[in-house]
């Protein structure tokens, strides 16, 4: 239950701080966002402020913001249509109504001529004396379909119609938010557990540790490990991740005395199916805002290099489509994760945050870093990709992204479970 819960907040937190990004800076740029949307599939909850509706879906595998003129309009209105319509105060159109008229007694009703609602937001029809009239749309008016309304989307509304740049930074701000919420959640790590030294001293020990079993206490100077001498924390750390299920003994310093203390390290399996050594101890560690701040930034660059360095091994083949792990192979760590502390929870957030915005940046069809390819192609070529050619290439993308989450899915069902 622990995990679940841990995932929901983890996942929600995420996706939420992403599309965020997407959202703020559109709407910076001023774009019609006209969903913000956690999940896919049927909603759950639904709230609309100003223009834009907020909603919570079934389905928790993302998110998106539905930014207008990045998808046909749904509405399409013809000559020969009828409508009816309603005027604010200026007198100008308000509510375009598309069906159900009668529900609406006061609308003034016209058969279409023209409509413009793109450019010169206009339209023009024939009234109930069938004379031709031409009414004025106001910027912010509404389509109302079943009942449902649909805020129109002006040209200078739309997606397509702001500066490369613009649309650049929009799609950017989304992996760009979940770099900022790591380098935020390890600067919090930081200021509750404090920085971490790198000296070869006992910070802390876990529950149920090798570490505490054996005796190894906080505040012990391991000296020496088998004999060789110490000078580092990474010198201690690395002499254990690579001794699992075999006994070493620390020589260290307590107070005044010099302790020899066997210790078996636990053979654990992490997220890159590497098995390492593991005792349960902490760095020791110091406290200092500034130093959080820079720890922080630090590691989250370090995470960063790490993943690409990974992903090259990915395309390089010295990784295998066996090394990844989808929902499965991610619920399973974050339960690890969530049973070692909040602590260790925080450090395995701040990595998925990261990985999200990495793999997001990938130059590949329906992510970020496809569109912003997108954009790239049409700054070269000095006009946009026809957009019906740009849909179906994101449409079979997304497909094949699919297939890739059941193949890794089910390898990690037979890592895991089989």
């Amino acid at each position: 239950m622990n995990t679940f819960i841990s995932i929901i907040i983890i996942f929600g937190l995420l996706v939420f701080i992403h599309e965020l990004g997407h959202l703020i800076f559109a709407k910076r740029a001023g774009i019609l966002c006209r969903e913000f949307a956690i999940g896919f599939g049927p909603k759950l909850f639904s709230y609309k402020k100003d223009e834009t509706t907020y909603t919570i879906r079934l389905l928790p595998l993302g998110g998106f913001v539905r930014m207008a003129g990045e998808d046909p309009e749904m509405i399409e209105i013809k000559p020969g249509f009828q409508i009816g319509l309603n005027f604010n105060r200026n007198g100008n159109v308000k509510d375009i109504i598309i069906n159900n008229k009668s529900k609406h007694p006061d609308a003034k009703v016209i058969t279409v001529e023209r409509i413009d609602l793109e450019h010169q937001l206009i339209i023009q029809g024939y009234d109930e004396s069938d004379e031709l009239k031409e009414y004025k749309v106001d910027a912010k008016a509404d389509y109302i379909y079943d009942e449902q309304r649909t805020q129109i989307a002006p040209y200078n509304r739309q997606f397509g119609s702001k500066t490369l740049s613009q649309r650049a930074v929009a799609i950017f701000a989304g992996p760009f938010m979940n770099f900022a919420l790591a380098a935020v959640i390890l600067i919090s790590y930081a200021l509750i557990q404090g920085m971490p030294v790198d000296k070869p001293i006992v910070g802390d020990v876990i529950p149920d540790g090798a570490a505490i079993e054996a005796g190894l206490q906080k505040g012990d100077y391991v000296v020496a490990i088998d004999g060789k001498q110490l000078d580092t924390w990474s010198d201690l750390t690395s002499i254990i991740q690579r001794s699992a299920n075999q006994e070493l003994v620390f020589q260290v310093q307590r107070g005044n005395d010099v302790v020899e203390i066997p210790v078996v390290p636990e053979a654990r399996t992490g997220p890159n199916e590497q098995t390492d050594g593991f005792i349960g101890i902490y760095p020791p560690t110091e406290f200092s805002l500034l130093g959080s701040i820079s720890f922080g930034f630090a590691q989250t660059w370090e995470y960063i290099v790490l993943i690409i360095q990974s992903l090259g091994m990915l395309v390089t083949g010295q990784f295998t489509l066996d090394h990844l792990s989808g929902p499965v192979g991610i619920y399973n760590y974050t339960g690890q994760a969530a049973a070692m502390g909040i602590l260790v929870l925080m450090q395995w957030a701040a990595i998925l945050s990261i990985n999200l915005g990495i793999i997001n940046l990938l130059p590949l069809p329906a992510l970020d870093g496809g569109r912003l390819m997108f954009i790239g192609l049409e700054a070269v070529r000095g006009k946009p990709i026809d957009p019906q050619k740009e849909g179906i290439v994101h449409f079979v993308g997304f497909a094949l992204l699919m297939v890739l989450m059941l193949v890794v899915t089910w390898n990690d069902i037979n890592k895991f479970f089989l």
